[in-house]
């Protein structure tokens, strides 16, 4: 069988995709048509079966007008959603996502990257909840009134009280905590008080490719042993610090890394594609990463269309079929089934 047969016979999930800020720029009456016209064409390309749609917060929202863009992003997925129900599905749960495949329609999750429209309001997290959402982060790359992003790991900062606050609330809904960008101590932090499973949403391995933004194998280790699952990010800065070294190959590198560190049920994909969105978005968020990273090109890999490169590098590595299977979304599948919602 051919790496495209295989691909297309997985459940293709991806963790990570800041989509929904492009679509959110248009007019409110474009946002149905707008996703159908440019992404729909590029996710079934890609052979994408499960989309986690992070909502994040530009830094001209912040901080005053956080809530309100967190609400609109919120609504512009619940609009689209159903300007396509033909072709998606807003999931909120395990049976709500197997549903959707079993009608091949792609099943979308939304998410909350860092949260800053809740700030310490803890309990708005549940009024989050019932508009949709199901994963969350409390930080990104600098401080916020939860917890310290990576981009801080030398304050040694540990989770807030309202950051402790909102693990155990996420815990209670039954929404995925999500400890990508977080800063080191608050991710040992983190790893001492779940009792659930935990999710690293796009995350790559730091003993292959040293930054902040990466893992370290004792972090990945703790997230699997919650019985969380680390996904993959496709962004070449965090991969290597080499643009001659951006490659498929490199990012099974990083999965072969993860997967023996961690096991291979703990292994998933969030590729983080971001220069489509990083060119569409009116401003736009950055050209380069806020510590100065810059955002290499990935020739292929611009966009969800490239993702069967990966299942091809994977093949081509040797890797067993059933590993293969587990890693392009059975686990982020199995996960969200046995914990989300």
């Amino acid at each position: 069988m051919s790496s495209l047969d295989l691909h297309h016979r997985a459940v293709v999930a991806d963790a990570h995709n800041d989509l929904l800020m492009a679509v959110a720029a248009r007019p409110p009456k474009r946002w149905g048509a707008f996703f159908r016209e440019r992404w729909l064409p590029q996710l079934r390309e890609g052979g994408i079966d499960l989309q986690v749609l992070p909502v994040f917060i530009d830094d001209q929202y912040r901080p005053e007008g956080a809530l309100r863009q967190t609400l609109r992003m919120i609504e512009c997925a619940h609009v689209l959603a159903e300007a396509n129900h033909d072709e998606v599905a807003l999931c909120l749960n395990g049976a709500d996502i197997d549903a959707a495949l079993a009608q091949d329609r792609i099943a979308l999750v939304l998410a909350l990257e860092s949260a800053p429209g809740i700030d310490a309001s803890v309990e708005l997290f549940s009024t989050l909840y019932r508009l949709g959402v199901r994963i969350a982060s409390i930080a990104h790359w600098g401080r916020t009134p939860l917890a310290d992003g990576s981009r801080e790991d030398a304050t040694g900062s540990r989770l807030t009280t309202p950051g402790v606050e909102a693990l155990r609330e996420m815990e209670r809904l039954g929404m995925l905590f999500d400890v990508s960008h977080l800063g080191a101590s608050g991710v040992a932090h983190v790893l001492e008080l779940a009792t659930r499973p935990l999710i690293a949403t796009h995350s790559c391995a730091r003993a292959l490719r040293d930054h902040h933004r990466n893992l370290t194998d004792a972090q990945i280790r703790g997230v699997a042993a919650t019985g969380g699952v680390v996904c993959v990010n496709f962004v070449p800065d965090f991969l290597t610090d080499r643009q001659d070294e951006v490659s498929t190959d490199r990012i099974v590198d990083h999965i072969e890394h993860l997967a023996a560190v961690a096991g291979t049920d703990h292994v998933g994909l969030g590729a983080d594609f971001v220069r489509e969105v990083i060119t569409d978005v009116t401003p736009p968020c950055c050209e380069f990463l806020d510590d100065g990273d810059p955002v290499f090109d990935f020739p292929g890999l611009e966009g969800p269309a490239g993702m069967p490169l990966v299942t091809e590098a994977l093949v081509a590595r040797g890797m067993p079929e059933e590993d293969i299977l587990k890693i392009l979304g059975g686990n982020l599948r199995r996960l969200m089934a046995d914990h989300m919602g």
